[in-house]
């Protein structure tokens, strides 16, 4: 069985919840029947979107050194339960000999909508790692007005400090989202997909950590099937 390498820290709960959702999706009878799982999480890492919009400290050092450790440690391929630290992915994937899984490339090819409403940071929304994944399936990206952003922001940052009790605020603004269109909701934060649960949204949400973890156990159990990046493009959807 291949072992699941985790590129971890950003932040340490959502590392937390890819390993339980691991665990949970894993078709397991006992515990020999379970994934082997290398975490390295290292809050340490510079924040990236400080670097990306306002020239902080690179995190590109950290995060190499990370992967490369996994990798040495044993892992089999990575993933990395961050959303906006794939702008990153091609650093990454240079810096190790292992498969990295795309968790926004996944989360794409999952959507079967043509219109999506998208929660995430404001890194991963101006550097359009969804835009740019979701346009070669031909589904448009919608993103929350600028005072609904800001909020958001504000959110992502006291999830980061253990605050909870946002899913009314978050609905509140999926739902201007679905008035302008979207048909479907992505869940593009790793720190949001700890207080969306599925079914309090009306239509499909798509949580990338969710689809990350599954992405995941099926390369560990099933390592002959295609990654997302590796994928056709798919036609558009209706």
């Amino acid at each position: 069985m291949r072992v699941i390498g985790i590129l971890g820290g950003m932040g340490p709960a959502a590392t937390v919840e890819l390993f339980r959702r691991i665990v949970l999706k894993t078709p397991a009878h006992c515990d020999q029947d379970h994934i082997p799982v290398l975490i390295d999480s290292n809050p340490k890492i510079p924040d990236r979107g400080s670097f990306l919009l306002a020239g902080g400290p690179d995190p590109r050092p950290a995060l190499c050194r990370s992967a490369r450790k996994l990798e040495r440690l044993g892992a089999s391929f990575l993933v990395m339960p961050c959303n906006t630290a794939h702008a990153f992915l091609p650093s990454l994937r240079e810096a190790v000999h292992i498969p990295f899984i795309d968790m926004i490339a996944e989360t794409a090819r999952a959507i079967r909508e043509s219109r999506v409403g998208l929660l995430a940071t404001e890194t991963t929304i101006r550097t359009r790692l969804y835009h740019d994944a979701c346009a070669a399936y031909g589904i448009e990206v919608i993103t929350p007005f600028s005072d609904d952003q800001a909020r958001v922001m504000e959110i992502i940052y006291a999830i980061k400090g253990g605050a909870c009790g946002f899913t009314r605020e978050l609905q509140a603004i999926a739902a201007r989202l679905r008035e302008r269109g979207a048909r479907a909701l992505v869940v593009g934060c790793t720190e949001l997909s700890l207080v969306v649960p599925q079914g309090d949204f009306a239509g499909p949400v798509y949580d990338a950590l969710d689809i990350l973890a599954e992405a995941a156990v099926r390369q560990a159990l099933h390592p002959h099937l295609r990654l997302a990046r590796d994928a056709p493009q798919a036609a558009a959807r209706p």
